[in-house]
């Protein structure tokens, strides 16, 4: 029996991965250390939220082909349908939860 999808929960750095995957050309897409150098995240926070991530299905990573000389394999990134859709609607809940008021973000009440 396969165990359901992992919820991911919205930090700081899962919505930094995101929106970097979000931003990225398909033409272009980042691996692991490019995602760690362009974040600021370590690899130790990067590589757990994209094992996460492609898990739950919203991303999608894929060997390059060939063995590369004088560095590893990559493997690179990029956001799937299901991911886009998920990640919209974090945002938008995130968004309908919080409302600015004179420079300050407030909670709001129900």
């Amino acid at each position: 029996m396969t165990s359901p999808p992992p919820k991911i929960r919205m930090t700081t750095p899962t919505r930094l991965v995101l929106d970097l995957l979000l931003a990225t050309d398909p033409d272009d897409p980042p691996w692991g250390y490019r995602i760690t150098e362009e974040t600021g995240l370590g690899p130790g926070t990067v590589y757990p939220i994209l094992e996460r991530l492609e898990q739950a299905g919203w991303i999608t990573g894929a060997w390059e082909d060939g063995i590369p000389e004088g560095r590893p394999r990559r493997r690179f990134y990029s956001l799937s349908g299901t991911g886009r859709v998920e990640y919209a609607a974090a945002r938008a809940s995130r968004r309908k939860g919080w409302v600015p008021t004179l420079g300050h973000i407030t909670r709001r009440s129900n």
